[in-house]
């Protein structure tokens, strides 16, 4: 979750400053510009209509704020900003105190916090679902072998060499999918294997890495409760199921720190 304390009172100011030009002037064609001055200012800058340096400041600083104010943009008039904005810079007595201000911020930022909360608790339900569906037919099919704990596996090679240990250290390479087929993770494109701690990483990964044998590759399914439950990161979502395929290279000594 992104917490709104990142859009700053400079944010709104920009991006409003930004609508209300637009608002009150007609945007200029510089390409139709045939006056000498108007060939200079594109030639100079190569941007049609930002032809000065304070130009393409402000709009890029408008750009970045959008950006960030886009989360929010159901929840501001433009209007009441924009005007807040012009009176605060012209020095004229503003309708709320800086008390009063820094409350209603905190009050909305609340809101929004709770908001996105709802909406992260929502998505995680339905998330959980699918995984237990999926992993309910998945059971089934020929091959998969599925654990005490909930975890699901399939043997695509098998090893030859010897099992890690709880306190072992391992070296693979690994691409991890959502259920979707989205990859959020590879080693593969990183173009180096991992080495990682089995007693540092997921509980579905120590306890498959431990299943394998040196030069074996597996195929994991994990469900929320043994990856990262409702606390994942925002690439992955709340309570997804991981599909992982995962090649142990090598026993090695746990990465110093880990």
């Amino acid at each position: 979750m992104k917490p709104f304390a990142r859009t700053t009172a400079l944010s709104v100011a920009m991006l409003l400053a930004l609508s209300a030009c637009k608002a009150e002037q007609k945007p200029v064609d510089v390409s139709a510009d045939k006056t000498e001055a108007g060939k200079a200012a594109t030639d100079k800058t190569g941007i049609p209509g930002l032809p000065t340096e304070k130009e393409q400041v402000s709009y890029t600083i408008g750009m970045a704020m959008g950006k960030q104010l886009s989360e929010i943009k159901g929840e501001v008039n433009i209007d009441t900003v924009v005007k807040a904005l012009r009176t605060q810079m012209a020095g004229e007595k503003v309708l709320v105190t800086d008390e009063q201000a820094q409350k209603i911020m905190q009050d909305f930022g609340q809101k929004m916090q709770a908001k996105q909360l709802a909406k992260m608790m929502e998505e995680g339900k339905t998330n959980l679902e699918k995984g237990e569906k999926f992993l309910a037919e998945n059971a089934k099919k020929p091959g998969v072998v599925t654990t005490p704990s909930g975890l699901q596996y399939q043997v695509l090679t098998a090893g030859k060499g010897a099992k890690p240990s709880p306190t072992d250290g391992v070296k693979v390479n690994y691409k991890g999918t959502l259920l979707d087929g989205k990859e959020f993770d590879s080693s593969y494109k990183r173009g180096e294997p991992a080495v990682l701690p089995l007693n540092g990483v997921i509980p579905g990964w120590s306890e498959g890495l431990q299943l394998m044998q040196v030069g074996g590759k597996y195929k994991f399914w994990i469900p929320a409760k043994l990856a990262y439950g409702e606390q994942a990161p925002p690439m992955i979502g709340p309570n997804q199921l991981l599909e992982f395929e995962v090649e142990l290279l090598d026993i090695v000594k746990p990465p110093a720190g880990k």
